[in-house]
């Protein structure tokens, strides 16, 4: 799934823009779920090197809140998913978008990280 692709999903399935907040990071976006404004996705573009993944250039990748026992059955596909990058590994999932994982999939793990944001 691309970049822009998530972006559109996002809004289009839960009316949500997202937010730049950090200045010298510009590509960086992060999405908030309305009921509480915690955090569900983050959208980065972060160096293959920082992620333990071979080769050079920079990779497209999505954090999304998860279930801790799902994040252990996914993460053993490293092509795919890797665990929550500068997020809490026990309860984030980081989506390689130029991985393997297939579209419904990426949007499924979307809507159950909004899901676990909301307020309670």
């Amino acid at each position: 799934m691309k970049r822009q692709s998530v972006i559109d999903f996002i809004k289009e399935e839960f009316n949500v823009d997202g937010e730049h907040l950090w200045m010298t990071f510009p590509d960086y976006i992060v999405f908030r779920n309305p009921a509480g404004g915690k955090w569900f996705a983050v959208l980065m573009d972060v160096g293959r090197d920082k992620l333990g993944l071979d080769g050079e250039g920079r990779e497209d990748i999505l954090n999304v809140k998860c279930d801790p026992v799902l994040i252990g059955s996914l993460i053993k596909d490293r092509s795919s998913y890797l665990p929550g990058y500068h997020m809490n590994k026990n309860s984030w999932l980081t989506v390689l978008l130029g991985g393997n994982a297939g579209e419904n999939e990426i949007k499924d793990l979307i809507a159950l990280s909004r899901e676990l944001t909301e307020k309670k």
